[in-house]
């Protein structure tokens, strides 16, 4: 799981974006596709055109960081194109890492986690 910074928040850039582009090219895009500051320890995340493969780029305050996992089987559940860019909550970033949902995830009961 990525730790993320109390106060930051988290986009996701709706749409296919060139997987080929690495911290400068997403921080443009940033800047001008989503109109935010790449730079202010939010982190951005783009999903290739397959849906298999995302990027989160992330600025901590010292340098700027850039993270991709790729799905062996699936896609990332992504938003439909509406406004360019959606956000949500580091809680829905973990399950979309998983490939799991992040609008609407199932609790399951684990016996062993009972009382």
């Amino acid at each position: 799981m990525l730790p993320v910074p109390t106060g930051a928040r988290v986009w996701l850039a709706t749409g296919p974006t060139d997987m080929r582009k690495g911290f400068p090219g997403l921080s443009l895009l940033v800047q001008e596709t989503l109109k935010k500051d790449p730079h202010r320890g939010h982190l951005f995340v783009f999903r290739g055109k397959r849906g298999d493969l995302i990027k989160i780029i992330w600025h901590d305050g010292q340098g700027a960081c850039l993270f991709s996992k790729r799905l062996e089987r699936g896609r990332f559940i992504w938003p439909t194109p509406v406004g360019g860019v959606v956000t949500v909550s580091p809680a829905q970033l973990g399950y979309l890492l998983e490939g799991i949902d992040w609008r609407a995830p199932q609790k399951t009961w684990r016996p062993e986690l009972a009382g």
